[in-house]
């Protein structure tokens, strides 16, 4: 399902204009998005949770020049769904 898909179902279910549901929408993403990088986790109660995820550093080996590599630490973007949406989508999915 792509953003437009999404908008369109939420239009549809709620009578709210595309126009300001793609407005609210991509808000609520950008807003995630900016307290991620400022290091804060996102909870969406029965939904699910955008956290931030510590790396460790490793070595890692580059194939085409056969040399051994350092990665350093760093962080990455995770979403973790909340225990009700897990039992939903284990329910109806097959």
């Amino acid at each position: 399902m792509t953003k437009a898909e999404v908008v369109a179902e939420i239009a549809n279910k709620t009578g709210i204009e595309r126009v300001t549901v793609l407005a609210t929408v991509e808000t609520m993403m950008e807003v995630i998005k900016e307290n991620m990088v400022k290091g804060n986790n996102v909870y969406l109660r029965g939904f699910g949770s955008f956290i931030i995820k510590q790396r460790a550093q490793k070595t890692a080996r580059n194939i085409t020049q056969n040399k051994a590599m350092i990665v350093p630490a760093h962080n990455i973007p995770a979403f973790k769904p909340a225990k009700p949406f897990v039992e939903a989508v284990r329910k109806e999915v097959k």
